[in-house]
């Protein structure tokens, strides 16, 4: 079916935020997809700090987000926004690398009055990169026990809501890729 990246911008070793990554990767996976999952984890502090937006790590994140069907992007709420590590990876990113892409925001916080960090602060920079955002979801972090690997959201309402949302992300991808005879 296609390539979703699945970029996270939790710096944390342990994170509710990749832990609700891995299952929307799992769902998409059940759903044809195939999923690549890049961490700001893996990104070198310092390609981060200099801005070296020609390293090799650098240009090898852009080419997957280019060529993919659709990106979701999660992150922690920090500060109301998502977290600095995302932005600096981000700004180095070229201005379209999400040029027509489907893209699914995520966010997760330590309270609800975070809720609306997903449409403030991660929207606004998808959208500038030409990223095509859906609504997106934002849990709280007691929705989430990042230690269960294979269902870490405990809230059935929030579940319901992510896999909506993921039902309407395919839908999107799979318009976008449609073959017209």
């Amino acid at each position: 079916m296609g390539e979703i990246v699945i970029l996270s911008g939790s710096p944390s070793e342990t994170s509710r935020s990749d832990a609700v990554l891995r299952y929307m990767g799992s769902w998409l996976r059940k759903e044809g997809f195939t999923i690549k999952h890049i961490s700001i984890k893996d990104v070198q502090v310092e390609v981060l700090f200099n801005g070296d937006y020609q390293h090799d790590d650098i240009q090898s994140i852009a080419s997957l987000l280019q060529t993919a069907k659709g990106v979701v992007v999660g992150s922690p709420v920090y500060k109301a926004a998502y977290t600095g590590v995302l932005k600096a990876l981000l700004d180095i990113l070229p201005q379209d690398v999400l040029k027509d892409t489907p893209v699914f925001p995520v966010m997760t916080g330590g309270s609800h009055s975070h809720v609306l960090a997903i449409e403030y602060t991660l929207k606004p920079v998808l959208a500038t990169l030409k990223g095509e955002s859906i609504q997106g979801v934002y849990l709280s972090d007691d929705q989430v026990d990042k230690q269960q690997i294979e269902q870490p959201i405990t809230d059935e309402l929030i579940i319901k809501r992510i896999k909506h949302q993921l039902a309407l992300f395919v839908e999107k991808v799979n318009a976008k890729h449609s073959v017209t005879i």
